[in-house]
């Protein structure tokens, strides 16, 4: 073995050369490794003994990817475009050995090698839109030539990793060989020596490209169409953009072409909004205020207390994760109606094809359903899930206490009640914390770990780390009422009432909050999720909205009693305008002596989320959120705050605060709510001319 810098080394093994790679953790494509590329393919291509060349790495995976720390900094030669260039010009050909995760960068380099092979666990794919760019390195032009644009564009918007059984139906791989991986290299490298095949670079491959280039109205009609569900507007239509060029333009010159594009997405704000997200979600899984030695514990077995919409989708989420789960409810009917969901559940992915038959029975037969309670005595983890009643979740905790062994996690899905009186409960403050989950409980990333003031270290690690292994984003929280997220949002809700008194009618504050990105409007979500959820809430904290209390009084609850907010057809979802509330609320204001006034599209946006990024400073000088980026986090993951606009305060910081306070202290004159006075934390970082980033990063 050679080395030919730190990160890589190479080898003849008879008639094949062999370069390895062995950069940990992930073998990232920073400059080492772009540098050693180059000189390898040099040095192997000048022996003559050597007649195919395997490219191979150590460690747990392939390229996982360009090195996301060089972002923004100066280039260094070879670039990665270069690096590239160097394995496709080679005049010997190369076999890629893929395992492990071959995504972005990663996938790019095994675009670049003549021959591609996988083992059976590997992924490739190019996730460069979840970053707010594209795969400017050729992924976006060589992979057209494999499997042809309509098909690229499938991969490219979506981001989404894909198999090697898929990779090798759809062409984008030439076999998957089931051994290690440089032996996998290695065998097909050998095969191609026999068989005498020649080495034709990926660029030179434009069969796949003439259809497209005859006619591409299917590929706009594609695009058309995928464009809407991509990550950012920006890096949609770039990505789109770059995949159109690998059939009008020549490949150097579609190279040229993206690295410009690129570079203005990575300066533009929906990048930088991306990018900031994908760092907050590693930086929300630190918690530097636990001792260094703490580990968590071992969940094997969990209990799901409450077999409501709420605790059939947290029992799914463990399934999926392959954790067996006994759901438990008081009742053999309201079990055998909690089973019937979640069977329901997996039926309609079946049916989407979003999971296989054999995945759907695997895991419906890791729930297991019970109305005995003792069922949780042997469990390592028990998440309760019944209604908003802290009488009925005292009852249930004494018990749970008492049953489960010592060490056993209880938790409660609460969603905004006092976690410290539930622990209290228990006899176990230590063991307890609280679990938010968010509906649908099976789909939704966020978790909100909710620390009492008694959990202990191990159990806020065991917490955080039961989140991530069942594919949820974990952030951690304090307890107040609506911890994180649900006490930012209340704020918001409040803004909304105002808006709708003060001029708007429904229709025109969704139509609003879905320009700016939201996929849903806050009164749509609200019909959706059950009006008499926020009524009650609001009953309990003693905060009246004049126009959604009178629509509660009425019955009309949203989508399940047919009218809410709006009208629904029978068995439909579609909202329709309501001529009813529309003249509730003009007779509202009227009684209220507010006169009615236009409302832009911008007023409401501003007049809607600066209450809510307002509150989000309170909640971090607080204490509730460690950190303004898991606010962020919480809201792009839970909320459905558009991720290509960061987070309340990543949007913050990008609009400037002195403009919030500046939009703030004009709402405070007009109305009497104290909460819109600016937080100090906001005066403060203002008047400094600072952002919120600054200011954790002097914290950290």
């Amino acid at each position: 073995m050679t080395r030919i810098n730190e990160a890589i080394s190479i080898r003849v093994d008879g008639d094949i050369g062999v370069i390895l790679a062995n950069h940990p953790p992930v073998n990232a494509l920073s400059h080492i490794v772009r540098e050693g590329l180059v000189h390898a393919v040099e040095a192997l291509c000048a022996d003559a003994a050597v007649k195919a060349i395997v490219l191979a790495c150590e460690g747990r995976t392939f390229f996982a990817g360009a090195d996301i720390t060089e972002f923004g900094k100066p280039k260094r030669e070879p670039s990665l475009q270069q690096a590239i260039k160097a394995l496709e010009t080679a005049p010997k050909p190369i076999v890629a050995a893929i395992h492990g995760t071959a995504l972005g960068g990663g996938f790019e380099v095994a675009l670049g090698c003549h021959f591609r092979v996988m083992v059976p666990t590997a992924k490739v794919g190019l996730p460069e839109i979840t970053l707010g760019l594209f795969a400017g390195a050729g992924g976006t032009q060589r992979l057209p030539r494999l499997i042809g644009p309509e098909r690229a564009l499938d991969y490219v918007l979506s981001g989404k990793p894909v198999s090697a059984a898929e990779a090798v139906a759809a062409g984008i791989v030439d076999a998957v060989i089931d051994d290690a991986p440089l032996a996998a290299g290695m065998r097909h490298a050998r095969a191609i020596i026999d068989q005498k095949q020649s080495a034709v670079p990926v660029r030179d491959r434009t069969a796949k490209l003439a259809a497209a280039q005859a006619d591409p109205a299917a590929f706009e009609a594609k695009a058309k169409a995928l464009a809407p569900k991509a990550f950012g507007p920006l890096a949609a239509a770039a990505n789109i953009a770059s995949v159109r060029r690998s059939f009008t333009l020549p490949l150097d010159e579609a190279l040229a072409e993206d690295a410009k594009a690129n570079a203005e997405l990575m300066a533009g704000p929906q990048s930088r909004a991306l990018r900031h997200l994908f760092f907050a979600e590693r930086e929300a899984a630190k918690l530097p205020h636990l001792p260094a030695d703490t580990r968590p514990r071992e969940i094997a077995r969990v209990a799901v207390v409450g077999a409501g919409t709420m605790g059939g989708g947290i029992a799914m989420s463990f399934a999926a994760a392959g954790l067996p789960v006994v759901l438990i409810d008081a009742t053999r009917d309201a079990l055998d109606r909690g089973m019937d969901r979640i069977r329901a559940n997996y039926a309609s992915s079946v049916k989407r094809g979003s999971l296989s038959e054999a995945r759907r029975n695997e895991q419906l037969a890791l729930i297991q359903g019970t109305t005995d309670r003792k069922a949780a005595a042997d469990v390592d983890l028990v998440v309760e899930a019944v209604f908003e009643n802290m009488d009925v979740k005292v009852e249930i905790f004494r018990d749970l206490g008492a049953l489960t062994q010592p060490g056993t996690i209880l938790s409660s899905n609460t969603s905004a009640l006092d976690v410290d009186a539930i622990a209290v409960a228990s006899g176990r403050p230590q063991d307890f914390v609280g679990l938010h989950f968010f509906a649908p409980a099976n789909v939704m990333k966020l978790l909100e770990v909710v620390k009492a003031a008694a959990s202990s270290p191990e159990t806020i690690a065991t917490a955080m780390a039961v989140g991530r292994r069942i594919g949820k984003v974990p952030v951690l929280s304090g307890n107040c009422d609506g911890f994180i997220g649900n006490r930012i949002l209340a704020k918001r809700s409040a803004a909304v009432e105002r808006l709708l008194q003060q001029g708007a009618l429904p229709q025109d504050i969704d139509r609003a909050m879905r320009g700016f990105g939201f996929p849903m409007g806050p009164l749509e979500i609200n019909d959706m999720s059950g009006l008499d959820v926020g009524w009650s809430i609001r009953k309990r904290r003693g905060t009246p909205f004049p126009i959604a209390d009178a629509i509660c009084e009425r019955g009309w609850f949203g989508q399940k009693t047919g009218r809410g907010y709006y009208l629904y057809e029978p068995g439909g979802r579609t909202p329709l305008p309501n001529p009813e509330v529309e003249a509730l609320i003009l007779d509202t204001s009227a009684r209220l002596g507010i006169q009615r006034r236009p409302l832009s599209d911008e007023e409401i946006v501003d007049r809607a989320l600066y209450p809510l990024i307002n509150e989000a400073a309170r909640v971090v000088v607080d204490g509730i959120a460690l950190r303004p980026s898991d606010v962020d986090v919480t809201f792009a993951n839970g909320f459905g705050w558009p991720r290509w606009r960061g987070g309340p305060l990543f949007h913050a910081d990008l609009v400037g605060l002195p403009k919030v306070v500046e939009r703030l202290t004009a709402f405070r004159a007009d109305t009497d709510d104290p909460s819109l006075e600016p937080a100090p934390l906001l005066h403060e970082l203002a008047a400094a001319g600072t952002t919120f980033a600054e200011w954790q990063k002097a914290r950290t």
